[in-house]
């Protein structure tokens, strides 16, 4: 059995964000085992005594000290409201690259065009603490209830609007609803507990994760390229190749030739490489990242 003392207790959202954040663990260096009914994956890193909870909840365990640390959304933390350390925003979400937005939602055909008409409202949603807050602050008073789910089919019959979940707007705009403003922009976070971010070991351990977290993140969409080049064309390439640093130049063994090696967008590779060509590169070759320190 792992030393307790050098342990540490990490929490992996299970639900939509399940799979994004199991892959980016994986491009982290961390392969995480799930089961299908198991609730405590297991990993290639002994350290670490996973559990697998559902988003609402990571950030009040993790409050509570149950949890050392874990990935839930900003959006989470803020409906907990609780204290946590946070390590490291986690630009990535469940379907697209954008942001989770928590969305004030009316029917299209709804009087209610702005935040202040609300006043004696009835709202329906599962975020009630950031939609009672989002209220508070703007000195609104409407009844928020919870809502379980299929949020979109209660207005206008049951309630007078919605706060609902979106990346896209695309669930919103087929079901003929309106967003009026928008509550909250969360993407996922790296947290630890208060009593864990002032162990040595577990600050270490969790500032280390969170290193390789940001570091998998920075190498998306990106790639490597490496060629041999004329070295009397090398002005031209260093002028016409865009990277995400000055590229690697280095001599080789044959005269008048050099190597370099580069990052660049995976867009752009396409429409790269034939020009590549056309300067007289040879032996191109692209390679995937899985990560990239700054």
């Amino acid at each position: 059995m792992p030393d307790a003392a050098r342990t540490l207790k990490f929490a992996i959202p299970k639900g939509s964000l399940q799979e994004p954040t199991l892959e980016l663990l994986s491009k982290a260096g961390y392969e995480v085992y799930v089961s299908s009914r198991g609730y405590r994956p297991a990993s290639n890193d002994p350290e670490l005594d996973l559990y697998l909870i559902r988003a609402q909840e990571i950030g009040r365990y993790i409050g509570q000290g149950f949890i050392d640390c874990g990935i839930t959304g900003l959006d989470w933390a803020h409906e907990n409201d609780v204290e946590l350390v946070d390590l490291a925003e986690l630009p990535y979400s469940r379907a697209t690259t954008r942001p989770t937005r928590w969305v004030l939602v009316v029917p299209e055909d709804s009087p209610i065009r702005k935040p202040e008409d609300l006043q004696g409202k009835r709202i329906a949603t599962e975020g009630v603490g950031i939609t009672r807050r989002y209220l508070k602050a703007r000195g609104i008073e409407a009844e928020v209830e919870f809502s379980w789910g299929a949020t979109e089919v209660k207005v206008p019959d049951l309630v007078d609007a919605i706060v609902d979940v979106t990346e896209t707007g695309s669930s919103i705009k087929a079901n003929r609803l309106r967003i009026v403003d928008t509550l909250l922009a969360s993407f996922p976070h790296f947290y630890a507990s208060p009593g864990a971010a002032t162990d040595p070991w577990k600050r270490e351990k969790m500032e280390r994760i969170s290193l390789l977290l940001k570091a998998a993140l920075g190498a998306r969409g990106k790639v490597g390229l490496k060629m041999n080049l004329p070295q009397d064309r090398l002005p031209e390439l260093l002028q016409a190749l865009p990277s995400l640093r000055r590229p690697t130049v280095a001599s080789l063994s044959e005269s008048g030739w050099v190597a370099v090696e580069t990052v660049i967008d995976e867009t752009i590779v396409r429409d790269i490489i034939p020009a590549l060509k056309l300067l007289g590169a040879e032996g191109i070759i692209e390679y995937p990242l899985n990560k990239i320190v700054p």
